[in-house]
């Protein structure tokens, strides 16, 4: 598959999560499928024809274990925000279907305890997780996602403690 025919494909529809606690932090995790360190923030598929809230709770429940009682919705992206995949990445991913994904984002508030959080779900994502300041994400972060989360944090700066 060439760059131009990777160029051709569309985009996956995804939601991405913006988890925050009691003192701003933001929820990250290490990917299980990725050598070095790779923390991002949860994000998954939209199914078809589900609706992009919906979704979103059932991402945070499947690779976090947090239930939607356990979180507010503070605010949404303002349109759909994309990223291509690195071209090796893309030849292997979704069986070479899609150029990389398009994301809503979601910022939600974590009212429960870190107990309560489960990353050990029936299809573990995250090898570990951590509670990381805001300001810390793009240093941490895989690359070719850093332009994505730069515009999730200018989105929600408002309610962000930098």
């Amino acid at each position: 598959m060439t760059e131009a025919e990777i160029a051709a494909l569309p985009y996956r529809p995804n939601v991405g999560l913006m988890v925050l606690n009691a003192q701003g932090n933001v929820f990250t995790g290490q990917r299980l499928d990725y050598p070095g360190a790779a923390w991002q923030m949860p994000q998954g598929g939209i199914d078809e024809g589900e609706d992009t809230e919906v979704a979103a709770y059932r991402e945070l429940q499947e690779e976090t274990g947090i239930s939607s009682e356990m979180v507010q919705i503070l605010a949404q992206s303002s349109s759909w925000i994309s990223y291509d995949f690195p071209v090796e990445l893309a030849k292997k991913l979704w069986k070479g279907g899609y150029r990389g994904q398009k994301q809503r984002w979601f910022l939600m508030r974590f009212s429960g305890v870190d107990s309560q959080i489960n990353i050990q779900t029936e299809e573990p994502e995250f090898a570990e997780w951590r509670w990381m300041s805001p300001h810390d994400l793009l240093d941490n972060i895989v690359p070719f996602k850093r332009p994505v989360y730069e515009q999730v944090l200018n989105e929600f700066s408002d309610y962000l403690k930098t």
